[in-house]
């Protein structure tokens, strides 16, 4: 019951409920109040409390280059300009009266022209004109940029074709637990070059579908210079990326996923920005401060990028007009924010270990920021409540994944980024014979129960040029020589069974969603390099083999078969839906594992020699029957135990229930509880 007149959404109230939800943050509660307060005194800023962040998030309707019943109508954002000159095809390249732009109130500058002055593809640029200097500019708000293959310059273009898309498939995001693959479309092709929006859609999505992901997280969406940044240095926010095709074609893959039931969930760059003046908004307006912190604070020191200044209205219309226009323009189904924890710390996470409560309230968070990504995740869920925001965090910063009505942040999910982080630990610094299974167990679950936290082994960090995938710290160079199914090097046999097993141990302690890399779930042989000097600009590095997925002599093949039908069991039988894990059995010196979720039992044996015969684990009383197993022949296992047998709990002396088991080594298998 609210009392002393106190609402829904008091921050007093709030906070109580945050420290509800985890008691280490009572000590807190004031900060915790404090940080909604400024949330909601910066909402009620923006919109004078007269009109809905909604409403006020659409800058992308009102700036930027527009084709009305009359003719064109352009506006853009630079309060330090003297003049702004629209040049392009259209007017010679030169500086032109009749393409002068007219400034109005706060800083906001207006063209109108004839239908007749512009045409669908003209590229455009803008001519900034400010105190003693002047320089060219692409618009904030341009919807269309593209590289002129020769120069290498880029360009706004108008974009306008006769026909809008038109949508095929509506769609709505089930409310079911994720299940993510993510994705690159420019290098998914095996082919080495820059792959397209429509090559994706017609060669890749068809493989998401058929191995059971039920969402594509997809990168570099964003138009940035730089291909080799992996889309993470945005210079055109409101542009898709026209190194792979154009809006349409962007259009057409969501829409095509969209009739697979596959949700699209675009990374989201709002935390820097590229520092590029021309194409990007760095010195925009001729000041250094226009969308960005000034001095010091506004560069980041090791990405070399700009920091946005959270505090400033313009630059918050800016960024919440850019989550709506993704969400309404391109029919996207939510986000993954990249650089969160960047964005939440004056320290930017450098160095910064976070092992205390006090990390987060020592006076180094951001709340300008903490307030926009409150905001975001309010009005994202306002547009389209089915949609799906995840935090990029490696802080661990408390309510970030809690809900906006229990005083979080409003993230949906976060990346239990700890968990790829340990599996790349064992792997470089432990003999696998010396991985220790409480650590392993605890990494593997160790979470905040009131938040859902989307698991993985690895991502697209690991499958970097300078660090290795797990495939590829298992096998070494035998992954070139020794993939041939029938090959009995031991090396290239021990990467394949405990692959299977790291995966799967990771698929089913998982809480509330699990994310694979591209290529990762066959193991693929190489790293990502992208065209760069160093390499001579080849696309070498960055594609996709997938013929080595689709050769049956190859062990490929059965890894990619074993994930199709982990993921496929993962989502017949609702385990990320099902509370848990819940530990059976863990013995250290065995390197034996176990545990239930639901009503499936999960068996894990580690031991690199030692198989077990008549092992003894508690388990819900019940039979059970074989459902996967990771040593089965079809995924290019020894075949070792016998999937027509059947095992019955039943009590010891002491009357604790379990059953009795052959568990081979390197082996990991699920038993399902009959009904």
């Amino acid at each position: 019951m609210l009392q002393n007149g106190q609402t829904e959404t008091d921050p007093a109230r709030l906070a109580e409920q945050r420290a509800a939800h985890d008691p280490c943050l009572a000590p807190y509660k004031k900060a915790i109040e404090h940080r909604i307060r400024h949330a909601q005194q910066t909402e009620l800023r923006l919109t004078g409390g007269k009109i809905t962040l909604e409403d006020f998030a659409s800058g992308h309707e009102f700036f930027g280059m527009h084709k009305t019943a009359e003719g064109w109508v352009f506006r853009e954002w630079a309060p330090n300009a003297t003049g702004i000159h629209l040049i392009g095809d259209f007017s010679g390249w030169e500086q032109k009266d009749e393409f002068a732009l007219t400034r109005s109130e706060n800083g906001v500058w207006e063209i109108r022209l004839p239908r007749e002055a512009l045409s669908h593809l003209d590229l455009f640029r803008l001519k900034m004109h400010w105190g003693e200097g002047s320089g060219d500019r692409i618009p904030a708000y341009a919807r269309r940029v593209v590289q002129d293959p020769d120069t290498k310059i880029f360009n706004a273009q108008v974009w306008a074709p006769p026909e809008p898309y038109a949508w095929k498939h509506a769609f709505t995001r089930p409310d079911r637990p994720l299940l993510v693959y993510e994705a690159h479309a420019g290098m998914a092709q095996e082919e080495p070059k820059v792959g397209s929006w429509r090559e994706f859609a017609q060669n890749v999505l068809p493989r998401i579908h058929r191995l059971g992901y039920n969402a594509i997280q997809l990168m570099a969406v964003q138009e940035h210079p730089y291909y080799g940044s992996f889309g993470y240095q945005v210079s055109n926010f409101f542009a898709a990326s026209s190194r792979f095709g154009t809006p349409k074609g962007l259009k057409e893959l969501i829409d095509t996923a969209h009739g697979m039931g596959i949700a699209v969930i675009m990374d989201l760059v709002h935390s820097h920005a590229v520092a590029n003046e021309v194409e990007g908004l760095a010195r925009f307006d001729g000041t250094p401060y226009q969308y960005f912190h000034e001095g010091g604070r506004g560069r980041h020191p090791l990405w070399d990028s700009m920091l946005f200044d959270y505090s400033k209205p313009q630059v918050l219309h800016f960024l919440l007009s850019n989550c709506r226009f993704w969400l309404d323009e391109y029919r996207v189904d939510g986000f993954r924010f990249d650089g969160v924890t960047s964005m939440l710390y004056l320290h930017h996470g450098m160095g910064k270990a976070f092992t205390s409560y006090d990390d987060y309230f020592d006076g180094s968070v951001d709340e300008d920021a903490l307030a926009y990504l409150r905001l975001a995740n309010k009005l994202i869920h306002a547009i389209r409540p089915d949609a799906v925001t995840v935090a990029e965090d490696v802080s661990g910063m408390p309510g970030l994944a809690c809900p906006l009505e229990q005083g979080g942040t409003g993230f949906d999910y976060r990346y239990a980024m700890g968990v790829p982080d340990y599996w790349i630990k064992l792997l470089k610094e432990m003999r696998d014979e010396d991985w220790p299974m409480g650590h392993l167990w605890f990494e593997l679950t160790n979470r905040r129960t009131d938040e859902k936290t989307i698991s993985y082994a690895e991502s697209h960090d690991q499958a970097l040029v300078g660090d290795k995938t797990i495939m590829m710290w298992l096998a070494g160079k035998n992954i070139y020589d020794h993939m041939n199914a029938d090959d009995p090097d031991m090396v290239a046999q021990r990467a394949v069974a405990l692959h299977k097993a790291i995966r799967l141990v990771t698929l089913s302690t998982a809480q509330s969603g699990y994310l694979n890399f591209m290529g990762n779930e066959f193991g693929h042989p190489e790293w990502i390099d992208f065209p760069r000097p160093g390499n001579n600009w080849s696309c070498w590095y960055a594609r996709r083999q997938w013929s080595l997925a689709d050769n049956p002599k190859l062990k490929y093949h059965y890894l990619e078969k074993f994930d199709q039908a982990m993921v496929r069991a993962c989502r017949d039988r609702g385990w990320l839906a099902q509370p848990g894990p819940y530990l059976l059995h863990l013995n250290e010196g065995d390197m034996v594992l176990a545990f239930v979720r639901g009503f499936d039992v999960f068996v894990f044996n580690f031991h690199p020699t030692r198989s077990f015969t008549d092992y003894r684990i508690l388990a819900p009383a019940g039979v059970y029957q074989y459902l996967l197993d990771s040593d089965d022949p079809e995924f290019l296992g020894h075949g070792r135990l016998d999937h027509s047998v059947e095992h019955h709990s039943s009590p010891d002396d002491q009357g604790r229930v379990g059953m009795y088991l052959y568990i081979p080594n390197r082996t990991g298998f699920v038993l399902k509880r009959k009904e």
